[in-house]
């Protein structure tokens, strides 16, 4: 029998306060993994197409891996799905902490939320046992005073996912908090959760996940970790965190500059005022996810220039980018405090950053003046203008209210032309890893079921064989509840071994790509089944050095996609022009369900 996993799915019905206990098959986790994996089949079986992302018929997801909660090392995450309002596609957001381990610990593997409160609500579970909690005092309070409140209520053990202000005003890029700083980030799935009057969830137990060999999972455990010290990457992410190598990037062309239109060793030669050293002489501890032996993250001091208690989270690699490097912006301080409103409010770092950028762009470009920014003056590297503009979009107040939804309806909003600025990719912003210098992000970031993702990227290579290897691999470990880390530290080897020692189940490396790429179509399907083509999203121009730069790092680049989404599309067996998947791959990964739907008789 398949271990793993609690074997308990909630389904919780939020117009009604019903809710149902459902006892999965074994082979729902077994093919699907958890996560992302287990929340494409559930929504793509339960959910018509067609849905408003914002209406009472999208479900909404919280999914544990087989991994989460176990003593497999980095074993920490949860996803977040649902159908993006952002984009209108499929949507996920993963994050890490501790509210991952504890859904299972509190008796699920598992949430999926249907319809809208009456009022607001929060979902309590504890030790097998679900409850709808009144959540009217707590509505309208930030992610920390949220957290804070509910613990108080109760207990201190509780762990808590919640919005902030942004998501219950469904800011199109606003998310979802754990830990005071831990986020489902992406896809605008805060506006989803706020949208169904969802403040929170709230979870605490005690029960262990089921383990088919414990000696054998904790001998790999020992054997694993005694590696660490021969990792060099390991030994800097424990030492740096994400920040590590920000002001290389910047040098080296990895991290673009500017709105994607500058060159770091010409437009940003303060790069070097933004990096690990500065960082690091600024916090006050770090800080590490459930049972992770690395410890990326990290607390901060007090701020001096900026007014940021105490133990607020260290930005990561991608926040510091958006507010740093995309803005010209080399003041650490202004870059934390950012992230602080972010965390609290619960808006995605990444798009927020991508937002200002693109409203300093118009501003130095005439597109929009002092009268319509309330007078605030948005130039390159004006920190105190970043910072207050990123409290304007979490207050969903003035000029804050154009940017709050993403830079695509801003540009609809400004107009002008404006929409050459606006750097997404079907509605989503891009994060902060330049295709021009690492070839392997332009196939997902446009191809992708959720657009825009680095998290999914493939190979270097360019073969299509080798991306689709690389990018289902991802799905695996995604899907199985790991940190991205473990795969980059430990290799696909450990995780196959952790994989079958835990689940029982034999694991090869083969076994979990095929399971990676049943996942990837699951994904796909969703969007298919939506009258979607990724093939038809367009990637910016800036993106994929159209025209390219004279100078810098990535001089003369320019990547040539066409060829290389057909050459995935081909190893995936997806069509050239709608990567639509093939009944036949359907039916090799045993998706009958859906090979029935994307291919009627």
């Amino acid at each position: 029998m398949l271990k793993g996993y609690m074997g308990k799915i909630l389904f919780v019905d939020l117009s009604n306060g019903d809710i149902v206990e459902e006892m999965p098959d074994e082979q729902l986790f077994r093919d699907f993994l958890g996560g992302y994996g287990v929340g494409a089949k559930v929504l793509f079986s339960r959910q018509k197409p067609g849905v408003d992302p914002l209406s009472s018929d999208n479900i909404l997801g919280f999914v544990t891996g087989l991994l989460t909660g176990t003593p497999t090392p980095l074993g920490c995450r949860y996803v977040v799905v649902a159908k993006s309002p952002l984009t209108g596609t499929w949507g996920d957001a993963n994050s890490g902490g501790d509210f991952g381990p504890y859904i299972k610990f509190s008796g699920y593997d598992a949430i999926f939320f249907t319809g809208v409160s009456k009022k607001p609500v929060y979902l309590s579970l504890h030790e097998g046992k679900a409850e709808l909690r009144d959540a009217s005092s707590i509505w309208g309070k930030d992610t920390y005073q949220t957290e804070d409140m509910i613990k108080a209520e109760l207990g201190k053990e509780t762990r808590v996912a919640c919005i902030g202000q942004s998501g219950e005003a469904q800011s199109l890029i606003s998310c979802i908090i754990n830990n005071k700083g831990r986020a489902a980030a992406r896809s605008g799935l805060g506006a989803v959760m706020g949208s169904k009057k969802l403040k929170a969830i709230a979870a605490y137990g005690t029960l262990q996940v089921p383990i088919a060999d414990v000696d054998e999972v904790n001998r790999l455990r020992k054997k694993y970790l005694a590696t660490l010290g021969n990792s060099k990457f390991a030994d800097r992410l424990k030492t740096n965190g994400t920040f590590s190598g920000l002001a290389d990037a910047a040098r080296g062309g990895e991290a673009p500059i500017k709105n994607w239109g500058g060159i770091g060793i010409i437009d940003f030669p303060e790069a070097e005022a933004v990096d690990a050293d500065v960082v690091l002489a600024l916090r006050e501890r770090g800080y590490a996810c459930w049972h992770c032996p690395i410890g990326c993250g990290g607390h901060m001091k007090e701020g001096k220039e900026y007014t940021y208690m105490s133990g607020t989270h260290k930005p990561e690699y991608e926040t510091a980018a958006a507010f740093g490097h995309m803005c010209l912006n080399a003041n650490v301080e202004s870059i934390i405090m950012a992230n602080d409103i972010c965390n609290r409010y619960g808006l995605d770092t990444i798009s927020t950053g991508a937002a200002i950028a693109f409203a300093i762009e118009c501003y130095e470009n005439g597109l929009i003046s002092d009268k319509d920014t309330d007078g605030i003056e948005l130039k390159w590297g004006n920190h105190q203008a970043i910072v207050t503009m990123t409290q304007k979009i979490a207050d969903r107040d003035g000029f804050g209210t154009v940017l709050a939804d993403g830079v695509k309806l801003a540009a609809e909003r400004i107009g002008k032309g404006s929409d050459k600025y606006a750097i997404h990719i079907g509605g989503q912003e891009l994060p902060y890893h330049d295709p021009k210098n690492s070839s392997r992000f332009a196939v997902s970031y446009k191809i992708d079921a959720t657009p825009a993702r680095h998290t999914q990227a493939g190979a270097d290579s360019g073969s299509g064989k080798d991306q689709k290897e690389r990018n289902t691999f991802c799905q695996a470990y995604n899907s199985a509840g790991m940190c991205m880390w473990g795969n980059v530290i430990f290799g696909a080897d450990a995780i196959s071994e952790f994989m079958s020692a835990v689940t029982g189940y034999p694991y090869s490396v083969s076994a979990l790509l095929e399971a990676g790429e049943r996942i990837s179509n699951m994904r796909q399907a969703f969007n298919i089944r939506e009258g979607l083509n990724p093939t038809e999203r367009e990637v910016p121009d800036r993106v994929l050095g159209i025209p390219p730069q004279q100078k810098g790092p990535v001089a003369g680049v320019t990547v040539d996609l066409n060829p290389r989404v057909k050459d995935y599309l081909k190893a995936m067996d997806w069509d050239q022009e709608t990567a639509k998947p093939t009944k036949k791959k359907l039916q090799e990964l045993g998706l009958e369900e859906v090979s029935t739907v994307l291919w009627p008789e």
